[in-house]
């Protein structure tokens, strides 16, 4: 007897018990029970087997799973990091910190923690496993942290050997995070970039190529005005690196008129780009230099000034960003005229009195919103008055929505709209910041108290994203990330930045070019990571062996995507 599964058009296959037999030299069948609606088509399945003479087992009877970790994130970094080279990159021989340096950096691009969570739950993954750190406690990772300090500067000379030739364009900037506990030596009070109040931070700066990796981490006492950080990098670049010559490009608090003073006397060979200041701006449009009239036909334009012999001004109008600067500006005189109203009734109501103790409520309520120099203010020991100095307000009207580039390369080497975009390009740098200081990266609050552990825990969180950064474009395909780079050149450097139409279809429909869901990084890995080892072991032998759940066609397109990463 044999089971046949015979084709009903549309409907449900018919599944028959049916009998052969052979008489007369022909093969004759009959049907002994329509099995259709008794049992499934898997059950049929089964029952054909069973027939053919085969012995069924049940899985459970033939091995049982005992242990299953998340395995498919963990080779997609480890794979990443081996096309970057970066146990090469951490120190040419094996060792066993070099295996929890490695750890470390790839745990924190999967599930960043802190250290003794990381030693903790990294075990759910096959990830200490592969790198033979299954025994590693939180004392193996800080020595390991303190081993990689040592070699912090080697891996940045590598870095730059890879990414930075005579003549690059090098971005610096400067960020800060807050510090738990009082201990630190590099913990200090100073600008507060992360919004917690009452905490001391430490400074570091990140120097990336031209593209936006990152090469050098610079870290510095929490009070370090961003000036001050800028000199160590040029002797970094000229001593450690190597380089001649290359174009600096910072913001227009981080490169100043004595740092470019200090270039030009020097005749060190170094070029920048930065902006001007609103002070030094608000000086050419009082001289002229610079009219809105000048914008009428074109939002770009280049122009001289004495004040600054031998460099090209840029300068540059954007409305939207002029109409946000008047909003913001009557919002906030708006405010401040509220607030110093309420002041004005407590010294009229006589509950407020004396010109220093006036002086000093007004005082901070003008610095709050920083519109003190739009305001006039009379007080006396019993009286405030105050009006919106509207001459004042004309003035910094003409300035809404302008900026100037100021730039030393010249012109038959750089454009003016690529000098534009490649001082724009600083938000390459900014989104560096945000991917390390977010739940991305995790690199805050900072716990350590010794100065090389907080170098160590910032370097970590810095290679990591130059882990993460390369994944991104491997995978720009598969998430929300433009993946379209060819509009970059050709897009109005002045104009706000757009997205190439393929990404604003990908954000508009959240489909790819084939239909199937785009994704962000984050899901990316969470879907790599339901591929598991599992451990399982055969009941009558006893022996342990692993199987591998196969990835599906949109899991093993992720994984082949990160063989195109090159360093």
């Amino acid at each position: 007897m044999h089971v046949d599964i015979v084709p009903n058009r549309s409907s449900r296959p018919a599944i028959l018990l049916r009998e052969t037999w052979r008489e007369d030299g022909r093969v004759r069948k009959r049907t002994i029970a329509n099995l259709t609606q008794s049992v499934s088509m898997e059950q049929a399945l089964m029952l054909r087997r069973v027939l053919k003479g085969e012995t069924l087992v049940v899985p459970s009877d033939a091995f049982e799973v005992t242990a299953s970790t998340a395995e498919g994130h963990v080779r997609a970094v480890l794979t990443a990091m081996k096309r970057l080279g970066i146990e090469k990159l951490l120190g040419s021989r094996p060792s066993r910190e070099r295996s929890l340096v490695t750890a470390l950096i790839a745990y924190r691009v999967l599930n960043p923690k802190s250290k003794l969570a990381t030693t903790r739950a990294w075990h759910a993954t096959t990830l200490p496993e592969e790198l033979e750190v299954v025994d590693a406690s939180e004392n193996d990772v800080y020595s390991a942290m303190d081993w990689l300090v040592g070699r912090k500067d080697r891996i940045e000379e590598k870095l730059a050997k890879r990414h930075l030739t005579e003549g690059a364009r090098v971005r610096f900037d400067l960020s800060s995070s807050y510090v738990e506990g009082e201990h630190c030596d590099l913990a200090e009070y100073g600008y507060d970039r992360d919004g917690k109040r009452g905490k001391k931070q430490i400074n570091w700066g990140l120097m990336t190529d031209d593209d936006g990796r990152p090469i050098s981490l610079s870290v510095f006492p929490g009070s370090t005005s961003d000036s001050r950080t800028l000199l160590p990098q040029v002797e970094t670049l000229r001593e450690r690196f190597g380089l001649q010559e290359f174009v600096l490009i910072g913001d227009r608090g981080m490169i100043t008129s004595k740092h470019i003073h200090h270039f030009q006397n020097e005749g060190m060979g170094i070029d920048w780009i930065t902006a001007l200041k609103s002070q030094s701006l608000r000086k050419l449009v009082q001289d002229g230099a610079i009219q809105p009239s000048l914008f009428d036909e074109t939002n770009l334009i280049e122009i001289q000034h004495d004040d600054y012999p031998g460099e090209r001004l840029i300068a540059c109008r954007n409305p939207v960003l002029g109409r946000k600067r008047a909003h913001k500006r009557h919002d906030l005189l708006e405010a401040t005229v509220q607030e110093l109203e309420r002041i004005q009734q407590r010294v009229w109501n006589g509950r407020l009195k004396g010109r220093d103790k006036i002086g000093l409520k007004v005082g901070e309520k003008l610095g709050r919103h920083k519109m003190g120099k739009h305001i006039r203010v009379t007080i006396t020991d019993d009286d405030l008055a105050f009006e919106i100095d509207q001459d004042s307000v004309q003035q910094e009207s003409r300035m809404d929505g302008i900026y100037v580039v100021r730039t030393s390369v010249p012109g038959a080497t750089l454009t003016a709209a690529d000098a534009v975009r490649a001082y724009k390009s600083l938000s390459d740098v900014e989104r560096a910041f945000r991917t390390i200081k977010s739940i991305d990266l995790n690199v805050r609050p900072i716990h350590h108290r010794l100065t090389d552990r907080v170098k160590a825990h910032l370097f970590l969180c810095m290679l990591a994203y130059y882990v993460r950064w390369h994944m991104e474009r491997a995978w720009a395909s598969l998430t929300f990330k433009d993946d379209d780079t060819a509009h970059l050149d050709e897009r109005d450097p002045v104009a706000p930045a757009k997205r190439s139409d393929a990404a604003t279809d990908k954000a508009r429909t959240r489909t790819l070019e084939d239909g199937t869901p785009a994704r962000t990084f984050k899901t990316v890995l969470d879907d790599l990571a339901t591929i598991t080892r599992n451990t399982c072991n055969h009941a009558d032998s006893g022996a342990t062996f692993h199987m591998t759940t196969t990835p599906d066609p949109s899991q093993q397109k992720a994984l082949d995507l990160l063989d195109t990463i090159t360093v």
